[in-house]
């Protein structure tokens, strides 16, 4: 049976995935598809490789078929731009680092990876997190799925802002003075604080 609720919780996909009612790729495309339908008008991802993607979650099925499931087996979750990540760039939403790839995953997204989560992409933020409307990134600013004519907040924004439109169950943000919170709070979320 597809997949087929975008406003499933990492907890509900996960009992779908163990009960064998879809796979990791259903769920991979379902979220892709919806990105391709909603992106373009929300700005939420500035980076996404749909064949990466998808061979994530072929490796994933591959591995809860060979080894059982760990932790995040499967689960799609979005990546703020600040992140290093060795499979696309990483630029933190600013022209100053166009083409940097880096050479190694942030120790967050070893972490993830280890747990069998499947990166879906990059998402928008404040250039270099430094402001709390995302309306400073070079990709321009994201919109508040809730209301397109209000910011989504920041600077964390394009995370809330997958995650609220149902682009992604679950995705990556950092909060120095309110990064994670205020976008949370803008889009009608539950962020939490690192």
């Amino acid at each position: 049976m597809p997949f087929k609720s975008q406003f499933s919780s990492l907890s509900d996909i996960q009992t779908q995935l163990e009960a064998g009612q879809t796979t990791a790729v259903e769920v991979a495309q379902h979220y892709l598809d919806r990105i391709a339908q909603y992106n373009d008008d929300l700005n939420a991802f500035v980076h996404i490789d749909p064949e990466h993607v998808l061979a994530q979650a072929e490796a994933s099925d591959a591995y809860r078929a060979e080894h059982g499931s760990r932790p995040l087996e499967g689960l799609p979750i979005a990546v703020k731009d600040i992140f290093c990540t060795q499979n696309g760039p990483t630029r933190c939403c600013s022209n100053i680092l166009e083409g940097f790839e880096a050479p190694y995953d942030a120790h967050v997204i070893t972490r993830l990876k280890e747990a069998g989560a499947v990166l879906v992409g990059k998402t928008n933020m404040d250039e270099f997190a430094m402001g709390s409307s995302n309306e400073t990134s070079a990709f321009g600013g994201c919109k508040n799925p809730w209301n397109t004519d209000c910011i989504p907040g920041g600077s964390s924004g394009g995370s809330a802002v997958a995650v609220a439109a149902g682009l992604t169950p679950a995705a990556l943000g950092t909060d120095t003075g309110g990064s994670i919170r205020q976008p949370a709070a803008l889009t009608g979320l539950v962020g939490l604080k690192p």
